[in-house]
């Protein structure tokens, strides 16, 4: 799925270059990049997955409590 910022008239290509970053950021683009840059083992895999769902857990149940 191919991502597009248009410039419109007279903005400065700095300011497109950061909305295009910002766009690719929302959609993960950059993150899949970089997580597929090495292999790793599926097991790796699941031990992230799960890691980061007792994190995101912990957080929802701190957060309940208020």
């Amino acid at each position: 799925m191919p991502v597009e910022v248009r410039i419109r008239k007279g903005e400065p290509m700095e300011r497109a270059l950061r909305r295009l970053k910002r766009k690719l950021d929302r959609e993960g683009v950059i993150r899949d990049v970089r997580a597929k840059r090495y292999f790793e083992k599926p097991s790796e895999i699941k031990r992230r997955k799960t890691k980061v769902e007792k994190f995101t857990d912990m957080l929802r149940r701190r957060h309940a409590d208020m």
